[in-house]
């Protein structure tokens, strides 16, 4: 398969525009109007107000605690800790190992959506929930997640869409999500190989692919930065190419958030482009069938 987005080499960082659209279907088969549409395809983004109902909310956040203090999820491999406080970051593969979180990655509220953007079925490719506890949670640099997906997952193309539903109030001050608006249609080129687990660095601070500053800085001054807030209960969803972020929380107001990411079966993975081998199943899901 030709490599349309090379990353991860030697040499100088590149830009490459991207090849396919980012919305395949169209405003009659499924939630979103001709507009939304537009704006995703604009933007890289929408925001859904009140996707979940408070009650909904309040379900999934008492799992969320629970999860938090359950020596058996501490333990396994697929939690995710802060590096100083060893306070839960995050829980991977959700949608299969809790009951509560599979029931909202398989809602059609959300998988409707997620078929009308990408024009097809989809699979989820991964699901976590995130925690960024008050005072202690920390950055996440920018970056995008198709590059990690197609270099270290084997994702062909980015014709896949993530969204995170918030279960906190997301303040201008508590770290939320920071997207570079319009950024989703150009490809930053990395530099430099992937080591060998290069997951078990990445999921606590970016190492490997991480784009270049110089670059980064005409992307911001390109494009701007939005900062995404809103009520719990509301949701975002956003193209696997958008170059996004997230501070630190120093402040004591919590965020976290169901996060799932859905991949279009006409895109489904195959053998990393640029890793010695394919991440774990509950990073890059390697079974591929439509929900």
């Amino acid at each position: 398969m030709r490599d349309r987005y090379r990353t991860r080499l030697d040499g100088e960082p590149d830009v490459i525009a991207r090849e396919e659209p980012v919305v395949f279907g169209t405003a009659d088969s499924g939630p979103y109007t001709a507009e939304e549409l537009g704006r995703l395809e604009q933007t890289g983004y929408l925001q859904v107000p009140d996707l979940v109902t408070p009650d909904e909310v309040e379900t999934m956040s008492a799992e969320l605690r629970r999860l938090s203090q359950d020596p058996e999820v501490l333990a396994d491999e697929r939690t995710v800790v802060e590096s100083t406080s060893q306070e839960v970051r995050s829980i991977f593969e959700v949608h299969l190992s809790n009951p509560v979180f599979s029931a909202i990655a398989h809602d059609p509220r959300v998988v409707e959506r997620a078929r009308q953007v990408l024009g097809s079925d989809v699979y989820i490719h991964q699901s976590r929930v995130n925690f960024k506890p008050g005072f202690v949670g920390k950055e996440f640099s920018w970056h995008s997640d198709f590059e990690t997906w197609h270099a270290e997952d084997g994702m062909p193309g980015p014709r896949a869409i993530s969204i995170s539903i918030a279960l906190t109030d997301n303040y201008s001050y508590n770290g939320p999500l920071m997207i570079m608006p319009g950024s989703h249609q150009e490809f930053i080129s990395c530099v430099g190989e992937t080591p060998e687990d290069n997951f078990k660095e990445s999921l606590v601070m970016q190492g490997a692919g991480t784009p270049d500053t110089k670059v980064l800085r005409d992307f911001a001054d390109r494009y701007g930065i939005d900062v995404l807030t809103g009520q719990a209960g509301g949701a975002t969803m956003f193209d696997s190419n958008c170059m996004h972020a997230s501070n630190g929380n120093v402040t004591p107001y919590s965020r976290s958030n169901v996060f799932i990411v859905f991949n279009s079966v006409e895109n489904a993975c195959v053998e990393p482009f640029a890793a010695p081998q394919p991440r774990p199943h509950y990073l890059g899901a390697r079974d591929h069938a439509p929900i």
